[in-house]
């Protein structure tokens, strides 16, 4: 696994600030977790790491070496993601939608991939669904199916967006169950959230974003317990 950091991210959509000057320091093995209210910057901010969106200005480290002059397609080779929706081929069984980026990409050869693949839905908890067509699958093991498709790709780092807000309330658990698996096996993670009890449990650092700036950054038990801005106290107070 690879550290990641930020430098000074500076971002405008349409005109307007999104990301105003946004650092962030993620060392290798470690999860740093992103909250804040809706429309803070906090999706925006994920996808500049792997520039899905290209910032204005500042710079993206991975392992200490800046990403923004690399390819991004290999570069997204390296940071995997995790969406809210789950972006799986529907008329493909859940080995199919592993095995196919594996050929593809990573360019092994069909027996190799299916083992790759089998292993990853193991590691998930969906051995037995390899068969099934996403269709079939519950919400949250679709999510889980995606998750597993993200690491059969070896990710120095791995992204989550929200990973569990198009999930209903009992699907949510199994999916943080992975993540957090994830975080003590020692993936370096950034992840957006707004399960404050994933944050406070799993992070090393919460990172509180608004309006595209980060106020605040910390342990768990200090962002949570102790928090040294008025805007932080405010959202903790609406959200807990």
């Amino acid at each position: 696994m690879k550290s990641l950091q930020t430098r000074d991210i500076r971002l405008a959509l349409g005109g307007n600030p999104i990301l105003r000057g946004v650092d962030l320091d993620v060392p290798s093995g470690r999860t740093a977790c992103l909250i804040g209210p809706s429309g803070s910057g906090k999706s925006t901010f994920l996808r500049t790491l792997n520039r899905l969106l290209e910032p204005d200005s500042g710079d993206v480290l991975l392992g200490g070496e800046s990403v923004l002059g690399h390819d991004p397609d290999l570069l997204r080779r390296q940071i995997g993601m995790v969406f809210q929706q789950f972006n799986l081929f529907p008329h493909m069984s859940v080995l199919r939608n592993l095995t196919l980026p594996l050929r593809r990409i990573r360019k092994l050869g069909a027996d190799e991939a299916a083992e790759v693949a089998r292993h990853h839905l193991g590691q998930v908890g969906l051995a037995a669904k390899e068969n099934v067509r996403p269709g079939r699958l519950s919400g949250g093991q679709q999510q889980r199916v995606a998750i597993a498709r993200a690491l059969a790709m070896r990710p120095e780092v791995m992204l989550f967006d929200e990973a569990t807000s198009a999930l209903d309330p009992e699907l949510v658990k199994g999916v943080l169950g992975v993540m957090a698996d994830l975080s003590r096996q020692g993936m370096t993670m950034v992840v957006v959230t707004h399960e404050m009890g994933f944050a406070r449990s799993a992070a090393d650092t919460v990172v509180f974003l608004d309006h595209g700036v980060s106020v605040e950054s910390g342990p768990p038990e200090q962002v949570f317990d102790d928090p040294g801005s008025a805007r932080l106290r405010t959202f903790l107070a609406d959200v807990l």
